[in-house]
């Protein structure tokens, strides 16, 4: 076969794979999970991203690449924190790295790195903050009649310990039954 007909299909093999990558994580026709008067319309959270680049958003403010540093949110900084934790062990009851982490002691962890003193249960966060319909990294995102909790991360993704038998892992709300199952969204704010 001629190199330049072998160059061409190459790029057309090449160029549809990239097309079809984009419409697959592009999509967000999806529904409204609504409970607790809480509306999180998945598609309102955003295209998703590949993973490689959540850190460097949140590192660079969310894409806002100006000569002013952009000065981070408490919700941002936890959500920084507590994607350092991926990949570590559940362990129900744990709110360390060395010790694993449970839903709600990843959220604990995370935040008391920031500053914050929370309780380390998800029905005591979900009394916590103030409910919010547009999120932002660092919201606590809750599920399963308050038994489980997680933190947002952006790009409609979060950061959480699953059950047990797993790790501490991003998910896309978009791509997952997580998305639909959200009852609740809160912020965390410093008083």
């Amino acid at each position: 076969m001629p190199t330049v007909l072998r160059s061409r299909l190459l790029a057309l093999a090449f160029a549809a794979c990239a097309f079809a990558c984009l419409t697959g994580v592009f999509q967000a026709s999806t529904p409204t999970a609504r409970a607790g008067g809480v509306h999180v319309a998945r598609a309102r959270l955003g295209p998703p991203i590949p993973n490689r680049h959540i850190l460097k958003r949140l590192r660079h403010g969310h894409g806002h690449r100006h000569k002013q540093r952009h000065r981070r949110t408490l919700g941002e900084r936890a959500a920084r924190v507590a994607l350092k934790a991926v990949g570590v062990p559940y362990h129900w009851g744990g709110s360390s790295p060395s010790s694993g982490f449970d839903c709600s002691g990843l959220v604990y962890w995370a935040y008391g790195h920031v500053g914050v003193s929370l309780p380390h249960s998800s029905y005591a966060l979900a009394g916590m903050g103030r409910r919010v319909r547009h999120l932002r990294p660092g919201d606590l995102l809750f599920f399963s009649g308050y038994g489980h909790v997680g933190i947002y991360i952006g790009h409609g993704r979060m950061v959480h310990a699953p059950h047990t038998g797993t790790n501490v892992q991003v998910v896309r709300l978009g791509r997952s039954h997580y998305g639909d199952a959200v009852i609740s969204a809160r912020r965390l704010t410093r008083r």
